[in-house]
């Protein structure tokens, strides 16, 4: 399960390009840097086709996790891009992909999935419902606090570090991605 949720989370990373404002309930799928997304593909498929998520897409790969978000889900993955991985030391990163560090690769990218599917609009109801303020539990172990700033959804993981969603709700057949431009990190990992 661990190896499924951090599959997930790589793949989303993948998917870049609608703003927090899109919903899923307009019909039409966002884009991914450039690349279409298409409903009725996996998350690693949808994933591997934006070429803004391939960081991601390698992480995934050298977690083992690909198997994974072909799998059944829901998920919902917030996708880190290219440039979110980008704000990490290069050595840093670097070092994460090498096999002896695939248990932290993988708890990295499963902080990013969760196992369930949330649109936008469900949590920015969560968000309200809670007051403005909701805890997002992922299956790699970290809380994120979701809330909403100048009418945009944010994330603050556990070291105080915000990402912003910025395209929402990527339908895929296995769950949602929503694309973000940071990394989220465990409790008491610098990136």
């Amino acid at each position: 399960m661990l190896k499924r949720v951090a599959l997930a989370s790589v793949v989303c990373v993948a998917s870049a390009g609608a703003a927090f404002a899109s919903s899923h309930d307009m019909g039409e799928n966002p884009s991914v840097g450039g690349a279409a997304m298409m409903a009725d593909k996996t998350i690693v498929e949808n994933a591997s086709m934006a070429p803004n998520l391939s960081t991601l897409v390698a992480a995934v790969t050298a977690a083992g996790l690909g198997e994974t978000l072909m799998g059944e889900g829901p998920f919902t993955v917030f996708a880190p891009t290219d440039d979110a991985f980008g704000m990490i030391d290069k050595a840093t990163l670097d070092k994460l992909l090498l096999p002896e560090n695939k248990a932290q690769l993988t708890q990295i990218l499963t902080c990013h999935v969760v196992g369930a599917e949330a649109f936008s609009t469900d949590i920015a109801g969560m968000i309200s419902d809670d007051g403005g303020m909701h805890v997002v539990p992922t299956l790699g172990g970290c809380k994120l606090e979701a809330y909403m700033e100048d009418g945009a959804l944010k994330l603050k993981d556990e070291n105080g570090r915000v990402a912003t969603v910025t395209i929402a709700d990527v339908d895929q057949s296995n769950g949602v991605v929503h694309v973000i431009d940071r990394v989220m990190l465990p409790a008491g990992q610098a990136g």
